[in-house]
């Protein structure tokens, strides 16, 4: 799916760019998060890990209204 066709949940945060660790909300409810590889455990096949900073989860709740 198109990043288009996602709704950003946190503002540019300490990068600005929109490349940084992010959250979006698919039009289904989902929530995708982008950020950067981790490899504190390996996941089930089809899944992956990322690290996101405390700031970009909290201003995504914020904008959900949680």
């Amino acid at each position: 799916m198109p990043r288009e066709e996602l709704t950003r949940l946190n503002g540019n945060g300490t990068c600005g760019g929109e490349d940084c660790p992010n959250v979006y909300r698919a039009e289904n409810g989902t929530l995708i998060m982008q950020g950067g590889i981790s490899e504190a455990f390996t996941p089930p096949p089809g899944e992956a890990l990322v690290e996101i900073p405390e700031e970009v989860l909290r201003e995504a709740v914020r904008a959900l209204g949680w």
